[in-house]
């Protein structure tokens, strides 16, 4: 197995779009290593290969190890990793992004740093959310208050379309089989949520903690993102899940199956990056990325707001150097 250093950078041409990535897949009590451009899981049973470049989220269950050169491999692949417990999901590394291109992160910035664009971005994920309602002039205490009475709602339709006795949101960090069955199922399908979103964010190159309507965390965009589908996939999906009572008390893993499978139906991650451009870009910017998103385009900022190029000596006119970096 060649090293890290000499095999060569896989250009963004070369790694699987994020919205035609797995969306997560979830291991326990293995050893992960690496073969060529695949990750392995060896268990008692065998040894299973994974393509890595196919992966959206890993996540890593109880009982599992994995080698230096396997997060290398989904590192170059631009795969998240999640270690996960029984009592919910823990993020602790991410991959690089599939594109070279600092443009979402910088409107993301541009977005982030103006208050009155942020309030639009925030208005504009309440209309994703709920598209019956026109947030157009809610502050932002009238948006927060709108989301909390859609979100109960929410909960309440789902009780009665599943049959499902709701006693209301109960969660203690720390104590995940401290609430009932459907409590259990909302908490693992926002967790896996969370993950599945940061993979996404992060794929796409945007600040994981800048976010529109959370704000002070590390994972303040993620949160933004993940909460998108709560109403939509999430909170229906844990309903089902609490109602199909087939004997098996394992509440996590059953919601995590679904999840996968839900996602997949919906084409979820192809709607969570379109979602996250249309949200940050400008009306107008065309989906694809730039032609030359596989190429190393550094440029320098001067004045007047004007952009240079880099690897050039700016020291007078005819005294310019190219540089080799």
């Amino acid at each position: 197995m060649s090293t890290v250093s000499q095999r060569p950078a896989l250009t963004p041409r070369q790694l699987t779009r994020a919205s035609e990535r797995l969306s997560f897949i979830y291991l326990e009590r293995c050893t992960i290593h690496r073969d060529a451009n695949a990750i392995t899981a060896q268990d008692a049973e065998g040894t299973t290969h994974i393509p890595s470049a196919t992966i959206g989220t890993l996540l890593l269950g109880p009982g599992t190890r994995i080698t230096h050169q396997a997060m290398s491999v989904l590192a170059e692949s631009g795969a998240a990793v999640c270690w996960v417990g029984e009592r919910g999901v823990r993020y602790y590394a991410s991959g690089r992004a599939l594109s070279r291109s600092s443009a979402l992160a910088e409107a993301q910035a541009r977005q982030w740093a103006n208050p009155r664009n942020r309030l639009a971005v925030a208005r504009a994920m309440y209309r994703i959310r709920f598209p019956d309602e026109d947030p157009a002039g809610l502050t932002r205490q009238e948006l927060l208050g709108g989301e909390g009475r859609r979100v109960k709602d929410c909960y309440r339709a789902q009780a009665a379309r599943t049959g499902v006795p709701w006693r209301g949101r109960r969660y203690t960090p720390g104590d995940f089989a401290g609430g009932d069955a459907v409590n259990q199922a909302i908490t693992a399908a926002a967790q896996c949520m969370y993950g599945i979103a940061h993979a996404v964010v992060t794929s796409l190159g945007c600040s994981p903690g800048l976010g529109f309507i959370h704000s002070g965390h590390e994972l303040s965009f993620v949160m933004d993102i993940a909460d998108l589908y709560k109403t939509d996939v999430g909170i229906p999906l844990a309903f089902d899940v609490a109602a199909d009572d087939d004997g098996d008390t394992d509440i996590g893993g059953r919601t995590r199956r679904a999840l996968r499978d839900r996602i997949h139906e919906t084409s979820l991650l192809d709607r969570c990056v379109n979602d996250i451009k249309r949200l940050l870009l400008p009306a107008g910017t065309p989906d694809d990325e730039p032609a030359n998103n596989d190429k190393d385009v550094v440029m320098l900022q001067s004045d007047g707001n004007q952009q240079v190029a880099a690897g050039i000596n700016h020291d007078g006119p005819g005294d310019y150097e190219r540089v080799r970096w």
